[in-house]
């Protein structure tokens, strides 16, 4: 079954920072990293016939622990965490793979916790999505989430488990991304 598509939403980027690598928690040069727990995203990318793509490009970007997306347009701008990039992208190995380190999505005002994802092909975008934490409270009152069949629901929903990563809460998720040929 193919990943359900969505909206880029308000706060794709428009203009990328000299730092848009696959860890979104940590900005090369910056002494800290981002606020928030960690989270460790992992996931492929295949066809609707079950093979993988590779070389494929996969983007993500979310709002940080404030809940405010690095983007210009966001009222709440001002208060961004300096040390959250906002935006990556990595290219998928030979089976599909890909990885981001990242933090657990925070809601903000109207908006349950979600990662946007994206994924181009030969520069063709060939999906965009949102990604939810599986059981949040807020899910159902989300309008995005509310409108996907739960079968839909259950393909972009992120079950965390956690991980052991020192004193800082961190936990890890896997998906997997279908996409149209």
């Amino acid at each position: 079954m193919l990943t359900p598509e969505t909206t880029d939403g308000p706060y794709y980027p428009r203009k990328i920072s000299n730092d848009y690598d696959n860890d979104l928690a940590k900005i090369k040069g910056s002494g800290r990293e981002a606020a928030g727990e960690m989270l460790y995203l992992t996931g492929r990318v295949l066809n609707l016939a079950g093979q993988p793509l590779a070389d494929a490009r996969v983007e993500i970007w979310q709002c940080d622990g404030n809940g405010v997306y690095h983007h210009i347009d966001d009222s709440s701008y001002a208060l961004r965490d300096k040390a959250f990039q906002g935006f990556g992208h990595v290219m998928t190995d030979q089976v599909g793979r890909f990885s981001f380190r990242t933090i657990v999505p925070v809601p903000y005002p109207g908006r349950t916790p979600h990662i946007h994802i994206k994924v181009y092909d030969n520069h063709r975008a060939r999906l965009t999505t949102q990604l939810y934490l599986e059981g949040h409270r807020q899910n159902d009152l989300d309008f995005l989430f509310h409108i996907l069949t739960l079968a839909e629901r259950r393909q972009v929903e992120m079950r965390l488990t956690p991980v052991v990563n020192g004193e800082r809460k961190a936990f890890r998720t896997a998906i997997e991304l279908v996409v149209s040929s």
